[in-house]
C-alpha cells in the first residue's frame, strides 16, 4: 500500500511488515543498516523492517548475520534486489509508524518513524550490554526496543551536509527522550536514545536546489529537528502510549533511581505488615498523578541529576532535597547525612501511602 508520495515521484509503501521508500532517480543515501550501509550513491531502494515475530517471542534471524538476514528480507519478502537498496530493523509495528514532514521555500523534510523504548532505553556512555566477538556472534544481545528513523531530505546534500544531518537527527532524538522524561534503563541517567537505533538519510542528488549544511543554525538543521522530534513523540504515542500526560506520574520521574512499585511495597511492607498489597496498590494508584506531588517530585529527580553531574555541592543538594520533600508533603522518618536522598525519597513517600491508608480505614469505621 502506498503510505506517503513525494513531489520527485519518490514513494513509501508499506507491505510485508515494512515500509519502504522507492526512488525514481539518482539519491545519496547515509545509512547505519548492516546491508549497503554508510554513503552510498547507486541506491534504489531503503527501507525500515518490523522483524518482531509475535507478542512474547524473541526475533531471530533468517540468516548467520545480521547483514545477511537483512538482505533475506529484501529479496524475498520485499522485492528488492539486495545490492540496491539498504535497511534496517525494529520490533516496532509499521502500523505505529509516525510521518513528519515540514517545507521552506524550495525544500523540505521528512521524518518516517518507529520507535520503542521502555525496555531499552539509554544513555549514551551507559556500562555497554554487549561486545562483538565477530559479526555472526554477539555476547548478551539487548532486549528489543529501537528508535529507528527514515529522513527523507528533498533537496540535493553535499557530502558533509549528509553527515551534518544524521548529527542533527541524533540530537533531535536526544531532544525528543528529554522532552519525554524517558528513562535510561541501564543508569540512574535519562536516555539519549536505545541501545539498537537505526538512521537512514536520503538526499535527492536531481534537485534543484544544492545545500551544505544541516547544523542547527541552518533552516534545513531546524526542520531536520523538529521533524525528527515530532515523529518521535507521535511513534511513541502510538506504540507504547507514552505522552506528556502519560508520563505525569511519579513512578515515571523516579523509577530510575529506583523508586519503583516493587521497591516502595518492600519498603512499605516492612514496616506496616498487616496491610494488604491491594491496599497500598490503590493508594499508590491515586496518588501518583497527583499534580502537587509530581511537580515537586520531577524537581527532586532533577536536583539528584544535578548531583551526579556535580553541579552541586552534596551540602547544597542535601538542604534542596528537604525543602522539596517539605513541599512535596512527603516526610521521612528521619534525616541523617549517612542516607542517600534517594532513600529520603523513598521513606517519605511510604510514609505518605501508610498515613492515606490509615486515614481511608479511618474513614471508613466512622
Amino acid at each position: 500500500m502506498k503510505i506517503y508520495e513525494f513531489s520527485n515521484g519518490d514513494t513509501v509503501h508499506k507491505y510485508k511488515k515494512s515500509i519502504v521508500i522507492c526512488f525514481k532517480g539518482k539519491r545519496s543515501v547515509l545509512s547505519t543498516g548492516p546491508n549497503n550501509g554508510g554513503y552510498r550513491t547507486d541506491l534504489k531502494a531503503v527501507f525500515n523492517n518490523d522483524g518482531n515475530p509475535g507478542s512474547g517471542m524473541a526475533i531471530s534471524l533468517r540468516a548467520d548475520t545480521y547483514r545477511e538476514h537483512m538482505e533475506i528480507i529484501s529479496r524475498d519478502d520485499l522485492g528488492i534486489d539486495p545490492e540496491d537498496s539498504t535497511g534496517i530493523m525494529t520490533a516496532a509495528s509499521m502500523d505505529n509508524a509516525a510521518i513528519s514532514s515540514l517545507s521552506y521555500e524550495n525544500f523540505s523534510v521528512t521524518a518516517i518513524t518507529t520507535a520503542g523504548v521502555r525496555s531499552n532505553g539509554g544513555r549514551i556512555g551507559d556500562p555497554a550490554s554487549w561486545h562483538e566477538v565477530s559479526e555472526s556472534s554477539f555476547e548478551n544481545t539487548p532486549p528489543v526496543g529501537t528508535i529507528n528513523i527514515l529522513l527523507y531530505i528533498n533537496a540535493h546534500l553535499e557530502k558533509e551536509a549528509l553527515a551534518s544531518a544524521l548529527v542533527s537527527c541524533a540530537e533531535a532524538k536526544a531532544a525528543a527522550m528529554q522532552e519525554l522524561m524517558i528513562p535510561s534503563r541501564y543508569s540512574s541517567g535519562l536516555a539519549t536514545g536505545t541501545g539498537t537505533d537505526g538512521v537512514i538519510v536520503v538526499s535527492d542528488d536531481e534537485a534543484d536546489i544544492t545545500l551544505s549544511n544541516a547544523g542547527k543554525h541552518s533552516k534545513l538543521g531546524e526542520l531536520i529537528g523538529r521533524t525528527v522530534i515530532s515523529s518521535i513523540k507521535e511513534a511513541l504515542r502510538l506504540q507504547q502510549g507514552i505522552t506528556p500526560k502519560s508520563q505525569h506520574d511519579i513512578l515515571c520521574r523516579m523509577d530510575r533511581f529506583g523508586i519503583t512499585q516493587d521497591a516502595l511495597w518492600e519498603c512499605f511492607h516492612r514496616k506496616n505488615a498487616s496491610y494488604s498489597r491491594a491496599e497500598f496498590t490503590d493508594v499508590l494508584d491515586h496518588i501518583k498523578k497527583e499534580d502537587r506531588l509530581v511537580t515537586y517530585s520531577s524537581l527532586y529527580a532533577h536536583l539528584l541529576d544535578q548531583q551526579s553531574w556535580k553541579l552541586l555541592s552534596p551540602c547544597e543538594c542535601s538542604e534542596a532535597a528537604e525543602a522539596l520533600l517539605a513541599l512535596a508533603g512527603l516526610h521521612p522518618d528521619k534525616i541523617e547525612d549517612s542516607d542517600s536522598l534517594t532513600d529520603w525519597y523513598l521513606t517519605g513517600l511510604v510514609n505518605k501511602i501508610s498515613a492515606e491508608i490509615s486515614e481511608n480505614q479511618r474513614s471508613f469505621s466512622s
